[in-house]
């Protein structure tokens, strides 16, 4: 158990005791490819780390509508807010492909946290440069054409922090769309120009992104 905490930057300053605590008080789960990891509007009783796997991270509007917010990957923490007495969960998270997760009483997570300010600093940190990825979306609601959508969609889903997986490998079309909110249908269209004008290829049916600075170029326009 000393390597599994060993393997992550955000534990390094836990103490024997700390580790001893969050070992004592967590539950480890697997998750298969479609299975529910957190349901919009359940009650939320932990908090959650990822330590193998990817997922997807949406807000539920109406009965159709979806909003991707961000992928999940190995080494992030979910519900966080919990600690701070929210105990419904705002969003849903569901896997798209085998994922590992520990979960944590809430609150023995928020005794790590009073009892080690540098563990606490970490968890701080890591929240507020989430907040960039959020501040992007309201931008791209607000301000972008559905082509600067996809584009902007697009260069978050390449971007280098996910470098170690190919995740177009594990979206369908409908959900790249929602993390554009646009429709699938147009979703589809701007896909095939931005294949005709050399931005990306289709590989069995797979995209594989061949000029991030002509996408970078598009989602500036919007």
């Amino acid at each position: 158990m000393e390597d599994f905490f060993n393997s992550y930057e955000c534990f390094k300053n836990l103490s024997e005791e700390d580790i001893k605590l969050f070992n004592d008080q967590k539950t480890q789960v697997t998750y298969y490819k479609g299975e529910t990891i957190i349901k919009q509007g359940a009650f939320a009783d932990y908090v959650i780390f990822v330590n193998d796997g990817l997922a997807r991270k949406y807000n539920q509007k109406g009965l159709q509508k979806q909003i991707n917010l961000r992928l999940i990957k190995k080494g992030d923490f979910l519900a966080y807010f919990t600690i701070f007495g929210e105990n419904i969960y705002p969003y849903s998270v569901v896997a798209l492909k085998e994922t590992k997760v520990c979960m944590i009483d809430k609150l023995t997570f928020k005794e790590l946290l009073v009892r080690n300010p540098l563990f606490a600093l970490e968890m701080t940190s890591r929240n507020y440069k989430r907040e960039h990825r959020y501040l992007d979306i309201i931008y791209d609601l607000t301000y972008k054409q559905m082509r600067g959508k996809l584009a902007s969609a697009l260069l978050y889903l390449s971007s280098e922090q996910f470098h170690d997986e190919d995740v177009f490998e594990y979206l369908t079309r409908q959900e790249i769309a929602d993390f554009a909110s646009i429709t699938i249908e147009s979703a589809i269209k701007f896909i095939k120009e931005f294949e005709k004008e050399n931005l990306l290829s289709i590989e069995n049916k797979k995209i594989v992104i061949k000029s991030t600075k002509g996408l970078e170029e598009v989602s500036r326009v919007g």
